[in-house]
């Protein structure tokens, strides 16, 4: 991580609102497409900052758009009340979007200048995993979100030589297991958790830097390789109680995605088992499609992107993805329909 300095702060007399601070270091990243610069007056925030971005595919869209800018400010507080972080509460108003945890650590975007301001505390930096996923994240996705008019969507996307499968479905419905299937399948791997889509192009981008894995699911598992990937990853906990490994997808095996990929067809994961005749992927119906997109992404669906996105949308294949025997049977399903 190379930093590049900048100059300090102002006498806080003379500028109580630290207009005039300036951070100490600064990185570039392009993400989801994205030129983002991060300003911060901390080695630490920007140090969390690059494990979840550095070593990630320069992903890029055809047509221009404007650099983004995230500072990442420092500030003091004392431990959290129970040793753990407050979930973030979401506001917005006066053309922000802001996540606030307490006084000390929150997120303020502000889409129509291109810029976020992420304020952690230094008792953040002891809580590494939130302070990426709950703060910098938040960041980083609502402000490319918003800024480069994507449709952020709750999903995964693997594919094949430039062209990818959007998987939909519920929270717990195996997203993740049949995103890892088909990463140790061969299949390129995009997302697991959130995908951003340009409406009208269909080209679909996202975050691959770690795929999160509970443990029932390593009995699918075959690679001895591929276990110990697993296993010797970071177990952190999500806020339901859930733990899952944290295995990082730039150091394990598999490819990931290294430009955004083209839609070329929507599979819902069901936990109907396949019908006797072994058929995994069943054609949905146009009406099914709408009413389960609408309901599972119901913020996507509120966005002024939406409705692009969804008349490009419906023209691609849909299917139903049934439970087979193993995720391998589902990986080659998917791996058929990119053929």
């Amino acid at each position: 991580m190379a930093l590049s300095p900048l100059f300090g702060a102002a006498d806080l007399g003379a500028d109580p609102f630290r207009e005039r601070s300036r951070a100490a270091f600064s990185l570039y990243k392009q993400i989801l497409g994205g030129g983002f610069r991060f300003d911060s007056n901390s080695e630490g925030l920007l140090a969390v900052m690059d494990s979840a971005f550095d070593g990630l595919p320069e992903h890029r869209f055809p047509l221009y758009s404007p650099q983004l800018q995230i500072d990442l400010q420092l500030s003091g507080s004392p431990a959290f009340p129970g040793g753990e972080p407050a979930p973030v509460m979401m506001q917005s108003g006066a053309g922000l979007i802001c996540g606030v945890m307490d006084a000390s650590n929150y997120v303020i975007v502000a889409p129509g200048q291109y810029r976020a301001l992420v304020v952690a505390s230094e008792e953040m930096l002891r809580h590494p995993y939130h302070l990426r996923y709950e703060l910098i994240e938040f960041a980083v996705f609502v402000l490319a979100a918003r800024a480069l008019g994507l449709v952020p969507l709750h999903g995964a996307c693997v594919g094949w030589q430039g062209r990818g499968v959007l998987i939909l479905g519920a929270s717990g419905s195996g997203k993740s297991t049949l995103a890892l299937s088909c990463l140790l399948q061969g299949l390129e791997f995009l997302a697991e958790d959130a995908v951003f889509v340009q409406p009208r192009s269909l080209l679909a981008t996202g975050v691959a830097n770690y795929l999160h894995v509970q443990s029932d699911t390593l009995g699918f598992v075959d690679s001895e390789a591929a276990r110990s990937w697993i296993t010797q990853a970071p177990v952190i906990r999500r806020r339901s109680g859930v733990q899952k490994f944290e295995a990082d997808l730039r150091t394990g095996p598999g490819a990931i995605a290294t430009r955004p990929l083209k839609l070329a067809c929507v599979v819902f994961v069901s936990s109907r088992p396949a019908d006797p005749s072994g058929e995994l992927l069943i054609p949905l119906p146009r009406e099914r499609l709408l009413e389960q997109l609408r309901a599972e992404q119901a913020y996507g669906a509120a966005l002024p992107t939406w409705p692009a996105f969804e008349e490009h949308l419906l023209e691609l294949p849909h299917y139903e993805l049934r439970r087979g025997g193993h995720p391998r049977e589902s990986a080659d399903a998917l791996r058929g329909l990119l053929a």
